[in-house]
């Protein structure tokens, strides 16, 4: 494998990692209760440190398809948890569990929320992954 390929490996899991580490230290340690769409978020991002982890160690990023499908839904689900969030007519009285979706636990520069983070993460990860494919 190119060593541009094994750079845009790196780049892919360092981004899952750092947003994987993030949402258990919003959870485990600040002690913010992740709500349904928090989780779905969780399940597409988690196994992405795993899938390009496995890809990096092998040196294969044709076994890394799987992170791109994971990558693109998780886009989607963090855009719409972001609009729930923003645009009240989208989120408002929206109870999808115990925890609302539409809760803001961080709102930094009032735009800056947890599914934003998410959001730029799997952005980061499906965009540097076509990236990969496309060369």
């Amino acid at each position: 494998m190119k060593a541009n390929h094994e750079n845009r490996l790196f780049i892919i899991w360092a981004a899952a990692l750092t947003a994987t580490a993030g949402s258990l230290f919003f959870s485990e340690v600040l002690g913010y209760e992740p709500c349904e769409l928090c989780w779905y978020q969780r399940i597409l991002m988690y196994p992405l440190v795993i899938i390009y982890g496995v890809g990096l160690v092998k040196k294969n990023s044709a076994m890394t398809l799987p992170g791109l499908i994971l990558s693109g839904i998780g886009v989607i689900v963090s855009l719409y948890h972001y609009l729930m969030q923003k645009v009240p007519a989208i989120g408002a009285g929206d109870a999808c569990g115990l925890v609302p979706c539409n809760v803001q636990y961080i709102n930094i520069f009032g735009f800056i929320t947890i599914p934003f983070l998410a959001g730029t993460a799997f952005i980061i990860i499906f965009i540097t992954h076509l990236l990969m494919v496309r060369k």
